[in-house]
């Protein structure tokens, strides 16, 4: 299994419903993209997060299905939905498990 981890910082523009409506459209990934198992994502309530707001971990089933996930047309539709509410940064780690 591969674990995929995202943190992000948004701009001073982005508000707490847009981030709401990510997390919203973020979870409905799991049913429509082959090899996700487990989808998690919240808001950041730790003082050590150096400015990043939100997390997100996304489990697969093996490193072909985190390779399908980046192109497929929902995936993109969520990350430019993404950048439309003001991404300002990310980190990104993979892992396998």
């Amino acid at each position: 299994m591969i674990e995929h981890i995202v943190l992000l910082k948004f701009s001073p523009k982005t508000t707490e419903k847009h981030k709401e409506e990510l997390i919203r459209r973020t979870l409905l990934l799991k049913d429509v993209i082959p090899g996700i198992v487990d989808i998690q994502q919240g808001a950041n309530f730790s003082n050590r997060s150096q400015g990043y707001e939100m997390g997100l971990t996304i489990r697969f089933e093996d490193k072909t299905s985190l390779v399908n996930y980046g192109p497929h047309p929902a995936h993109q539709e969520v990350f430019s939905y993404l950048k439309e509410i003001g991404l300002e940064d990310s980190i990104i780690v993979d892992f396998e498990i």
